[in-house]
């Protein structure tokens, strides 16, 4: 495991830091945009919500699927999947980054005893902590919890490509009002700590209301988020776009996980930074939350 991926926050929670492989891969809600017709069908889909991403041998989780006003393709995950700073490195506002630019591949199958298998690529396009870096934020909140980031798919692979999360379906829109404690949430993606075990994939659990004026969810799942499940997609109880899945408590919640707010975070992208057009991309499957 990376240590600049397992960061202490405020002494009580740590970032879900990715993962590295053992052989690395690579060195109120929103109304729908018009669901592309290229898209893959999702049941042979080889990049998806809960995809494994590789950085810099770094694994991690995609959320969501976006795109932006020239057509391109982008999948998110967190920004701290792309750290490289000291442990100890709390605070997006300051904490060390690779650049733009840098490769990312797609995999399925990752785990500590293989490296699984590259089904796409793409390229590190926008970044919440290099972004308010470069702007000089000053919003703790924002520093604390806006931990986004997009992956742009090579155009080559971008046919591979569906937006729906497995298992759930959706998502439906994006949730521009948050949740309260005791909503369900949904959530999907297999850390390569799990072995392979892709029973554990999809994850229910319920929110515990929100926290930093909206920036952030504090959740429990069941099984718990935990390292390499950085990234992972939350989708609301009604299928929309909650946030994506950023932080493990240590303390006073032990054992939850803390779910960055998609509005905040992908306004903040819209925002500051300089894609035009960028939006969420609702699945192509209905939302089917039973179990």
């Amino acid at each position: 495991m990376r240590k600049n991926h397992v960061l202490a926050l405020a002494s009580a929670t740590v970032l879900m830091g990715a993962v590295a492989s053992a052989s690395p891969a690579v060195a109120a809600k929103g109304g729908k945009q018009q669901v592309a017709a290229s898209w893959a069908p999702a049941d042979t889909a080889r990049i998806h919500p809960g995809v494994q991403m590789y950085t810099d041998g770094a694994q991690c989780t995609a959320n969501f699927v976006f795109t932006d006003a020239a057509g391109s393709t982008y999948v998110g995950y967190a920004a701290h999947c792309a750290g490289k700073g000291a442990a100890t490195d709390t605070n997006g506002c300051d904490a060390a980054s690779l650049p733009l630019g840098t490769r990312v591949t797609f995999v399925e199958g990752g785990s500590l005893l293989t490296e699984g298998t590259e089904v796409g690529h793409g390229t590190l396009a926008y970044s919440s902590w290099l972004t308010m870096q470069k702007n000089g934020e000053r919003d703790d909140n924002a520093c604390a919890y806006n931990d986004f980031a997009l992956v742009k798919v090579d155009a080559a692979d971008a046919s591979k490509v569906n937006p729906s999360v497995p298992f759930w379906g959706g998502p439906v829109a994006l949730n521009t009002t948050g949740t309260a404690a005791g909503d369900t949430v949904y959530s999907y993606g297999n850390s390569s700590l799990r072995a392979g075990l892709t029973q554990l994939s999809p994850k229910q659990g319920t929110s515990l209301g929100s926290e930093g004026e909206g920036w952030s969810h504090p959740v429990y799942t069941v099984s718990p988020g935990v390292p390499g499940d950085s990234g992972s997609a939350f989708l609301d109880a009604e299928g929309n776009a909650l946030g994506a899945l950023s932080t493990l408590a240590i303390a006073p919640l032990a054992g939850s996980n803390g779910v960055g707010d998609l509005a905040h975070e992908l306004g903040y992208a819209q925002q500051h930074g300089g894609i035009a057009g960028l939006a969420l991309v609702p699945g192509t499957e209905p939302f089917s939350p039973l179990l």
